[in-house]
């Protein structure tokens, strides 16, 4: 059975999306079949990995809120072993069919049972918000991964993200784990940046990542042309960086 790992933090704007898709195609990259799981309406993961919506018959909503076979809305992506479940607009307002359902905050648990035994990794981009949507997540999951950019505030609002976390341990998934904490945006230039990175560490310790994702102008162009940044420019800093963060990922899961 796969190992399924969220991307998440309810702050916008921390390498949410480009961790999940970077990440999923360095692995995939390894010849290991991989699931890439949008759960983001904006879906950025989607396009950001050369999937648009007149390429998609069925999605994510439609797997959650319709009941379509969820085999049905996976799609192969440009990167070989390399999987997509792919997000819609619609997505937006899965919150209130979600809220009136039987066992609302395992659907997506259930739905996924389908999938596990055929990736050995399965990557989802959450949401930023801590809604239905997220706790579906959560509850399915083995573990998280939670970017944190390397800039004033970084910390702001993880308080709530990990008392979320907390109660989901407790109440729904009691196996979910803390996979790691991921240093982005950084840039070794700036005497903030290496300040805020020092607070992390002291805060999550042996949880944070040796690998820190440094700003890079490669992994902000590659979304605009639907390609991973290892696919875009592979020899770029952006794409070493989440080539070495797959390697600690499988130095972990092995």
């Amino acid at each position: 059975m796969g190992k399924v790992i969220a991307i998440t933090n309810q702050k916008g704007g921390v390498g949410k999306t480009t961790t999940a898709i970077n990440l999923a195609s360095s692995i995939a990259l390894a010849e290991i079949d991989t699931l890439l799981v949008d759960f983001d309406s904006q879906a950025n993961a989607t396009s950001g990995i050369g999937i648009y919506p007149d390429m998609i018959k069925h999605s994510l909503y439609d797997a959650l809120i319709d009941g379509v076979d969820i085999n049905e809305c996976v799609y192969q992506s440009q990167v070989p072993h390399l999987d997509v479940l792919p997000s819609h607009k619609d997505l937006v307002g899965a919150d209130e069919p979600l809220l009136r359902a039987v066992s609302r905050e395992r659907i997506f648990k259930n739905a996924l049972k389908d999938l596990k035994k055929d990736y050995k990794y399965i990557f989802i981009d959450c949401p930023p918000s801590l809604g239905i949507l997220t706790v579906n997540v959560l509850t399915a999951v083995d573990s998280i991964i939670i970017p944190i950019q390397c800039e004033y505030f970084a910390l702001e609002g993880l308080t709530q993200l990990l008392n979320t976390f907390n109660r989901i341990k407790k109440f729904l998934n009691q196996d979910i784990e803390i996979e790691g904490v991921l240093l982005t945006m950084f840039d070794p230039r700036l005497n903030l940046g290496k300040q805020v990175a020092k607070e992390i560490r002291s805060y999550f310790r042996e949880k944070v990542f040796k690998t820190v994702i440094t700003k890079n102008v490669r992994l902000a162009e590659a979304p605009s042309h639907g390609k991973p940044c290892i696919l875009y420019d592979a020899s770029s800093r952006g794409s070493e960086a989440y080539m070495r963060l797959a390697e600690e990922i499988l130095l972990n899961g092995s």
